[in-house]
């Protein structure tokens, strides 16, 4: 086995499909861990999933506290601390799971596990460690996180909340407002981010409400009255001369930024993994729909229209679960390669998930924007009735919008994602540098016209994506070359590589799953065809608007005509066949 890819990496180099990790890899006790979740989900949730649409918060935390008795909350939290103490995968794997029944569990159950509590598995000191771990594992007491400000949303840092030490030393003054605080209404133990005087950036506190001397120091806003998720919680929370003990600051001052970066990127691969479950169910409905609802006398299943939306909603599920478990995978292989070489579980875990910062935005974005538009593509299946609250797909839509706002807008993770390509190449961490020197040398020679051995199974669609990666490096090579520093300034431009880069780790997730485990008869690899077929379409579109805008004269011509070569298939898939297949699949046997 080759050296495992550092994070970002994916782009230079070919992964073997051996050595990438799918849903068909989960060992037996993870299978029993996953099932044992979706049994309590279909059992406790979805049978009262219609309570949810109407703001009935105490549902949600009973529900929430019922997962914390079956050690739920407590997944990646260390044994030590009351917690189960599981790998990151498992974490991912349970997040799915619970994930799927509607928005509000799924939103509440993210927002406790992840950023509410992680921030003090990952930089709490031993004592915060046994005092607050605990009861959040348990779910005997809820977590909050609370970042974003009426002037602080993408740009964290400029929060104005402020913390000043007491004369005596022994305390810091916190006052401010923070709102979109999800859990606010019932969680006890919130990770706060403020100022302490003129720093130049945030720090981190714990606040326990429950042992704050004034409960007028800590007052909470109304319930929000929001597109969807309606029981989660969602209040603004001020804080008013709050006392709070020095001990309470969360790992070091000034270090505040850091640590929310890091629990968003955590977040962000958790919230791409909450939206799988939904995309399968949506098309658990839409199939049953479509093959029981007659039109013209004949099940609307039959028609083309309906087929193409069923074989592209499975297309992205199946290139979204794809994506996910390759990448948790990628990140505990990294937490279990430090904790070998001697780091500490904290250390390990926030090394382990800063190495692949890159691949968790690229999956926030991608899977956020699939699971809204299966859900979308869901209503339309459905027609007049989708559009009813009594059907499930516009509670489904409505869920599913806030995805795209939250752990960082998708235009703000799109922008990270090359962003953070881009820093770590400038730091020699992965050389983007000589490939894209390799490519330029390419454009001016003489292109081969011998046609490619394409009859070993998936060849010719890694050979694609080997393209596409060529692509995004004469893209963003010349881009960076013209721009140099200036380039963060260049945001239509990034957006467009960022398309290309998103477009390039999906597809091969999905074509090395396909390559390990199936056939080329599968419907697994027809998805994957099909996947590809749109990678390439997107990304040349994306490719010529950069070149376009950027380059002129001869420029221009070369890197244009560098696009069509490197985006050329010698067998060209056809996507409607392609579709129909994969919708004929599924619709027979009724489910994805």
């Amino acid at each position: 086995m080759s050296k495992q890819l550092i994070g970002g990496a994916f782009l230079v180099n070919e992964t073997p499909a051996t050595e990438i990790f799918t849903i068909e890899d989960l060992n037996e006790e993870q299978r029993m861990l996953r099932d044992s979740v979706k049994e309590f989900i279909d059992r406790e949730v979805m049978p009262v999933n219609e309570r949810f649409e109407k703001k009935d918060y105490a549902l949600t935390e009973e529900v929430m506290r019922k997962l914390g008795e079956m050690g739920a909350l407590g997944i990646s939290v260390p044994a030590e601390y009351g917690g189960m103490g599981m790998g990151f995968v498992e974490t991912v794997l349970v997040c799915d799971a619970v994930s799927g029944a509607n928005g509000s569990i799924g939103t509440a159950y993210g927002a406790h596990t992840g950023i509410g509590t992680l921030p003090i598995v990952l930089y709490g000191n031993e004592e915060q460690k046994q005092k607050y771990l605990p009861a959040l594992a348990s779910g005997e007491k809820f977590g909050a996180y609370c970042l974003t400000e009426p002037d602080a949303g993408s740009d964290a840092n400029s929060g104005k909340t402020k913390a000043r030490l007491s004369e005596d030393g022994q305390h810091y003054i916190i006052n401010g407002q923070k709102m979109w605080i999800s859990n606010a209404g019932f969680a006890d133990t919130f990770t706060l981010f403020a100022r302490i005087e003129d720093d130049k950036n945030i720090t981190g506190f714990v606040v326990n409400r429950s042992e704050i001397e004034d409960p007028q120091s800590l007052t909470l806003g109304e319930e929000e009255h929001k597109l969807g998720i309606h029981s989660s919680s969602t209040r603004q929370v001020f804080f008013n001369d709050l006392k709070l003990p020095v001990g309470n600051l969360l790992g070091e001052r000034n270090n505040g930024f850091k640590i929310a970066l890091n629990a968003l990127n955590v977040g962000r691969i958790k919230l791409a993994a909450a939206g799988l479950d939904g995309m399968r169910k949506i098309l658990k409905y839409s199939i049953s729909y479509a093959n029981e609802r007659k039109q013209f006398q004949v099940p609307i299943s039959t028609f083309g229209a309906i087929r193409k939306k069923i074989g592209e909603m499975a297309t992205l599920a199946y290139v979204s679960e794809s994506g996910v478990y390759r990448a948790s995978s990628d990140i505990q292989s990294k937490i279990d390669e430090l904790v070998a070489g001697g780091a500490d579980h904290q250390e390990a875990e926030l090394k382990g998930v800063e190495e692949y910062a890159v691949e968790c935005s690229i999956l926030k974005v991608f899977g956020s924007e699939a699971v809204q538009h299966v859900a979308d593509e869901g209503i339309q299946i459905y027609g007049g009735m989708g559009f009813s609250a009594d059907a499930p797909m516009e509670s489904a839509w409505r869920d599913a919008r806030i995805a795209r706002i939250y752990e960082g807008t998708n235009e703000i993770n799109r922008l990270l994602a090359v962003g953070m390509l881009i820093k770590r190449a400038m730091k020699g961490q992965i050389d983007l540098l000589t490939p894209a020197k390799g490519i330029a040398k390419e454009l001016t020679g003489i292109p081969s016209f011998d046609t490619p051995d394409y009859s070993e199974f998936m060849s010719e669609e890694k050979a694609m994506i080997a393209n596409l990666k060529k692509v995004f490096l004469m893209v963003s090579g010349a881009a960076l070359q013209k721009y140099t520093s200036k380039i963060e300034q260049q945001q239509h431009l990034l957006l467009n590589a960022s398309e290309i880069l998103n477009q390039i780790y999906m597809a091969e997730s999905a074509v090395l799953r396909v390559e390990k485990h199936f056939g080329a008869d599968s419907v697994q690899a027809k998805m994957a065809q099909l996947n590809l077929y749109q990678a390439v379409e997107k990304t040349i579109a994306a490719a010529k608007e950069a070149i376009i805008s950027f380059a002129e004269g001869d420029e221009q011509r070369m890197m244009l005509s560098g696009l069509r070569r490197f985006t050329k298939y010698v067998n060209t898939p056809n996507p409607i066949k392609l579709t129909e297949e994969i919708a004929a699949h599924y619709l027979e046997k009724g489910s994805y």
